[in-house]
């Protein structure tokens, strides 16, 4: 079939691999550094190689896409380059199902996502993908490692972690499941094992600066406020106090403990007159002496073992407690204060106690209530009464409150009591102002596979001894087929056993693999010169960061945190090398708003939950048209046997598409049902790029609607518009002029929109194009010219979003030869003024400030011009009733009011 405008059927799998062909023919994407173009990095999230593109990928891309031809047009030399975050447990638990080593199956899928790329027709310069699981990739983690442990960023030590004795390997949190290994079942230890850590920690300052401080010289102005919010809550940096409690207890050996001191910190050491009770984690020394005599106690602490290990877990969680029997002495009143073990206290925080204070932190009063500790009021607020019986937020303020009951603090503020604070127990040697950060040091080490070797050699006599430069990368085999039972490699006796690179004994190399987040951590500076095997950066790179760092990132809100404080601090770690010259690495951060689709669901007699695809449901409406439940349309099979039509089921509203919901929408289906340009102009125009997008066939069959529209006015004057010849201003007619200047209104809007990547709106403009020129009836020479011009325009304003249809077009119509050669390099329309000047222009006419009628006069027209043009008007004649005007009022440019 032709796939010229000549023939009237729209076919998007004939047109869009005709485009794609074109592309690829002249190798349209391969990007090179030019001098003298402005260079624009544009990079998405790199995906993780799982199989299929969901919809969510289909709009991250296509807003990438959109932004990178629109640059191009613009003059820019633009970089969007795409590679796979290949590394990872998925692959290992696929591996473990299939019974297939990872590194093939992980390959199979990146060579099939690669083609659904391809098939969206996206503008990636394929000449600089990379796969973190290629040792050309993951040779400059190892290097960049070393040179860490060298320059006193990374070190190794020990860490606690989730354990599994059964598949004797370290879970992640996630992984836990009501204290039990997620795969074996087995309740879980926290073990103390080595591993290495990345010193985050000393960059807290500066990463916090650039998220929290406008006025910083770094400050991340083109980043949305709450991910900087999120950001600066996680670096979490805190000011307070830090001291001891005093104690007499020693252990087996007659030694005090911890030199007889207990410390703790806290920001809220206005409120130290009220401690009532400390808390200690379970592996405190203090805990751990008290559980070898009280049997009840240890088994607590075993307990307090199969919980969780961050933060977030423990604020979730159930808070218990134990007391040890042990008391420590209040620095300041010189009382005995009873010691308990917390289950929300944790050891690598802070110094692994905390004073309570149940009368003004939240946690200490429901811990307190619950254990029957002494809760007493230390902060008062004017006009406020307390009570033990329940909390209330203003018991927490710390802005209004003064002290009470705390001697010497009586009367005094927040800010002075914690003044005067400091000062008492720096006099007594026991405390100090100290700042201190939620943030801690990055453990890399996983107890896995499939990731980047850690670059050690372990020798009985020299200890751990990095691996010589010049046999980077330690290669990971790739024909490993996991077993579930622990970290393969240690099995391996090929990767395992080698000489020391120190004294030439025989030793083995590190086992554990690093963290994932290693390799997402600077791929985007490997794009820039994936092809230097020599370098992990080179010039190239400073080309791309130039002024700041990358132009323009894309990713989902949940990479908000980890995945771009990581990359921050590998920038900044790479800069103080001398590897790059910039400071942080993205200047503008899109987050773009998850693909939701509805959710059907039934409980199965088992009390299961099953979920239904879309397609087999309809909704259940009440008589106001609100959905209220659903129904199945077909017959589905199901845990319980086949459903049959008309089973009724739950409507859970609209949620993230999921595979496991059975809510997601396939990509190729979508492509090829409609074809890719139809997928993306939906994408585009159902939401602004950072919201939401709800789904909906209905406003999916409606962009397929447009685009043929668009493909039919094609067809339909291909012709006239062939022939057409430049557009003469002055030889138009009034309606001619009148579609001309539209277009250009439309257009000066359009190019607002593609600027601030708002490009919803762009799409309804092109519709209010495509509606324009569909109207116009003209049939001269010029009506021709015309809409040959808004045709064009039109064609160009599309093509960032619908780029196969619009190239076949643009080529077929002949504007390929005469507006400035193929659309991908052709230039951005720019506004003819001229067209928006009017030679008339409407005001509405009002009589005594009601709408009687309009009237229309020259755009120069001055008041006594306006005031006639309405006295003489036939609407003025009949509404006024004959009557003679008392004032005439001019509103320029909107409307003309008589008062008779």
């Amino acid at each position: 079939m032709s796939t010229t405008p000549d023939h009237q059927t729209y076919d998007p799998r004939a047109v869009e691999a005709r485009a794609q062909q074109h592309w690829e023919g002249r190798d349209a994407y391969r990007v090179t550094e030019t001098p003298g173009k402005k260079a624009f990095y544009a990079c998405s999230m790199l995906p993780y190689p799982s199989g299929k593109l969901h919809m969510g990928h289909v709009r991250n891309y296509t807003i990438n896409d959109m932004l990178t031809r629109y640059l191009r047009m613009n003059g820019h030399n633009v970089l969007m380059p795409m590679g796979w975050d290949a590394f990872g447990l998925p692959a290992e638990n696929a591996a473990l199902k299939n019974k297939v080593p990872p590194a093939g199956w992980t390959y199979d899928n990146i060579a099939y996502m690669k083609k659904q790329m391809k098939a969206m027709g996206l503008a990636i310069d394929w000449s600089r993908e990379i796969a973190t699981c290629q040792p050309e990739y993951y040779k400059w983690n190892q290097w960049l490692f070393i040179k860490m442990l060298e320059a006193g960023i990374c070190e190794r030590r020990t860490q606690t972690v989730n354990w599994d004795p059964v598949d004797q390997t370290v879970l992640a949190n996630e992984q836990v499941i009501d204290g039990r290994g997620w795969r074996s079942g087995a309740l879980v230890e926290k073990r103390e094992i080595p591993g290495y850590y990345l010193n985050i920690t000393k960059y807290a300052d500066e990463l916090l600066g650039a998220v929290a401080n406008p006025d910083d010289k770094n400050y991340l102005a083109g980043w949305p406020e709450r991910v900087r919010l999120m950001q600066e809550n996680w670096i979490g940096k805190s000011e307070g106090v830090r001291f001891a409690f005093a104690h007499e207890i020693k252990d087996a050996q007659g030694a005090l403990i911890n030199q007889g001191q207990m410390w703790v910190f806290t920001t809220r050491a206005d409120t130290i007159m009220g401690v009532t009770f400390c808390a200690v984690a379970p592996e405190h020394p203090l805990a751990v002496h008290a559980a070898a005599t009280k049997p009840e106690l240890q088994a607590f602490i075993e307990e307090c073992k199969k919980g969780g290990t961050t933060e977030a877990e423990l604020a979730t969680q159930e808070k218990k407690g134990m007391a040890t029997g042990l008391f420590v002495t209040h620095p300041l009143t010189g009382q005995q204060v009873e010691v308990w073990v917390g289950n929300y206290v944790l050891m690598g925080y802070g110094d692994g106690a905390v004073m309570g204070v149940p009368a003004h932190d939240e946690r200490d009063f429901a811990f307190a209530k619950k254990y029957g500790i002494a809760i007493q009021q230390v902060i008062a607020v004017e006009g406020e009464t307390f009570s033990t019986d329940a909390w209330q937020e203003w018991y927490g303020d710390k802005q209004r409150g003064v002290c009470v009951n705390s001697d010497a603090l009586n009367g005094l503020g927040h800010k002075e009591s914690v003044n005067k604070v400091a000062e008492l127990l720096i006099a007594k040697g026991v405390g100090e102002k100290k700042t201190t950060w939620r943030l801690r040091d990055w453990g890399i080490s996983r107890q896995r596979y499939w990731g980047t070797p850690i670059p050690i050699i372990h020798c009985a006599d020299c200890g751990p001894v990095p691996v010589p430069e010049q046999d980077l990368p330690v290669r990971l085999p790739e024909d490993v087929v996991p077993d579930g039972s622990g970290n393969p490699l240690k099995q391996r006796l090929d990767f395992l056993n080698v000489g020391c690179p120190k004294c030439g004994k025989p030793a083995q190399r590190e086992t554990d693999t690093m963290d994932t987040f290693v390799d997402s951590s600077w791929y985007f500076l490997r794009y820039t010169c994936a092809d230097n095997h020599g370098a992990m950066v080179d010039g190239r790179t400073d080309y791309w960061m130039a002024d700041g760092g990358m132009d323009q990132y894309i990713g989902g809100i949940e990479h908000a945190i980890l995945h771009l404080l990581y990359a921050r601090f590998w920038t900044k770690v790479m800069r103080d090398l001398g590897l790059i010259k910039v400071d942080e690495p993205f200047k503008k951060l899109l987050t773009q708003g998850m693909v939701l689709n509805h959710i059907y669901s039934r409980r199965t007699a088992k009390g299961g939950k099953e979920y239904f695809w879309p397609h087999d449901v309809e909704h259940v409406l009440d008589g106001a048209g609100k959905v209220v439940g659903a129904r199945l349309i077909n017959a589905v099979d199901s845990a319980d046997g086949e459903l049959p039509v008309g089973t009724a089921i739950d409507y859970e509203g609209v949620g993230t598409m999921s595979k496991s919901k059975n809510n997601g929408i396939d990509p190729q289906q979508l492509i090829d049902t409609f074809g890719a340009d139809t997928a993306r102009l939906f994408t585009m125009f159902a939401s602004p790029p950072e919201q939401t997008l709800e789904w909906n066939d209905a406003g999916v069959e409606g962009a397929h609607r447009f685009v043929k529209r668009v493909w039919n006015f094609g067809a339909k004057h291909g012709a006239l518009l062939k022939d057409a010849g430049a557009v003469v201003q002055a030889e138009l007619s009034a309606e001619a002029k009148a579609l001309r200047r539209e277009v250009y209104v439309v257009l000066k809007q359009v190019s607002y929109d593609y600027e601030r990547m708002q490009y919803n709106t762009v799409v309804s403009g092109g519709m209010k194009l495509l509606n324009a020129l569909e109207g116009h009836k003209g049939a001269t020479t010029q009506d021709a010219a015309v809409l040959r011009e808004g045709f064009g325009i039109l064609l160009r304003v599309l093509y960032p979003a619908c780029p196969h249809l619009t190239h076949v077009l643009w080529e077929d119509l002949g504007l390929a030869a005469t507006d400035g050669g193929d659309l991908l390099d052709a230039p951005w329309p720019t506004v003819v003024e001229e067209a928006l000047v009017q030679d008339e222009i409407e005001l509405m006419l009002q009589v005594n400030g009601k709408l009687r009628g309009a009237i229309k006069v020259a755009p120069s027209a001055d008041k006594a011009a306006i005031e006639a043009a309405a006295l003489a008007s036939e609407d003025f004649a009949k509404f006024s009733e004959g009557k003679a005007p008392k004032k005439v009022i001019v509103v320029p440019g909107r409307l003309v009011n008589v008062v008779v």
